[in-house]
């Protein structure tokens, strides 16, 4: 069905597409690339809700030369009217005679392949399915909240050999060295968001920005306060948009956030602490597609008794802490082998002198 010439093609557009990881959220990160007489006349990436898609800055680099050639792009082009105007118009428009598609898009609004239909009725060959997964990997936030209704989300904890964390006083800084605390921050920039719980903050009082990536946008802040009792000097609300997530109704202490520019959302859970689920899908509306958790052993445990997370990513130190030590996960005792969590390990490496292992949920 696909020639290897447009295998080679198809992964231009994948390495293209990734220049987007730190900047196209909320929209999916999408490369094109354009090619006439096996030469390619036309290449484009997103970079930017509200700018031109992949597929319009390939067709501008390419002008004329689009005419009758093939278009290779990760995403079915969109046929709906957003924040810019539809690109398969744009195409047919250009006069291209055949557009291989990576994966299908998974937006609603398009999901019953209506930009694959649009292309076809106008006279235009349309394939589907060409290195599906990888494009589909540059993505899992914006399929899962288009799909679910919920961001892709992903524990990060930095930890010794032994899975401690922190000492039992706190101390946490540094556990990790310099590379994988750069790493760490590479995962921050391709979130749209990060989220700690009140204990982290008291503890560390942590910033949550990116700081070790150069990135046109620093990722929303989301903070699970149950009572509502951060300092209105706390670091994380000096700079930045963020959003509180409480189970407490406390007027003065909203108006005070409010003035802070800090956004307060209730959403009290049967336990008196914030409805974990119900946050999940509120981070959806707000148009959040990759979650990343840097939180204490509590709130990691809650999201994963919850089963809503889908990857942990944690860096292990040649360290070891000792028992009195803090945790990773704070989890149920477990009474048979059977009830165990079971992972994939999807990447494993080293960084200087530490490990990074990517575990995925099944």
């Amino acid at each position: 069905m696909f020639s290897a010439v447009d295998h080679t093609y198809m992964a231009q557009a994948i390495q293209l597409a990734e220049k987007g990881l730190y900047s196209s959220s909320p929209n999916p990160r999408v490369g094109c690339v354009i090619v006439r007489n096996d030469q390619v006349v036309g290449t484009g990436w997103h970079e930017k809700a509200g700018q031109p898609h992949a597929e319009i800055n390939a067709l501008n680099m390419a002008s004329s030369t689009a005419k009758k050639a093939t278009v290779y792009v990760t995403l079915e082009p969109c046929s709906h009217v957003g924040r810019t105007r539809p690109c398969t118009e744009a195409l047919v428009r250009a006069g291209v005679a055949r557009v291989v598609i990576a994966m299908k898009d998974p937006n609603p609004l398009v999901s019953s392949k209506l930009g694959m239909l649009f292309l076809e009725q106008s006279g235009i060959e349309v394939q589907a399915g060409l290195l599906e997964t990888e494009a589909k990997a540059l993505n899992p936030g914006f399929i899962s909240r288009m799909c679910y209704q919920r961001p892709w989300v992903r524990i990060k904890v930095a930890a010794s050999l032994d899975g401690k964390t922190a000492l039992n006083n706190g101390v946490s800084q540094w556990i990790t060295g310099l590379p994988a605390r750069q790493d760490g921050h590479r995962w921050r920039a391709r979130s749209c968001a990060i989220l700690t719980g009140i204990g982290t903050v008291r503890s560390d009082d942590p910033q949550l920005t990116v700081r070790h990536v150069n990135t046109s946008r620093q990722p929303l802040k989301i903070l699970v306060d149950s009572r509502l009792d951060i300092s209105l000097g706390a670091k994380l609300l000096r700079n930045g948009r963020v959003v509180i997530f409480t189970a407490t109704h406390n007027e003065e202490k909203r108006c005070h956030l409010n003035d802070l520019g800090v956004k307060v959302i209730e959403l009290p859970g049967s336990n008196g602490e914030v409805d974990l689920m119900k946050m999940m899908q509120q981070l959806a509306k707000l148009e959040v597609n990759e979650l990343l958790v840097e939180a204490g052993s509590k709130l990691n445990g809650a999201f994963i008794k919850a089963s809503l997370v889908n990857e942990l990513v944690v860096f292990l130190a040649p360290q070891l802490l000792g028992d009195s030590a803090r945790g990773m996960l704070s989890l149920p005792e477990l009474t048979d082998l059977d009830q165990k969590s079971i992972l994939q390990i999807k990447d494993l490496r080293m960084l200087g002198q530490d490990i990074r292992i990517v575990a995925g949920f099944d």
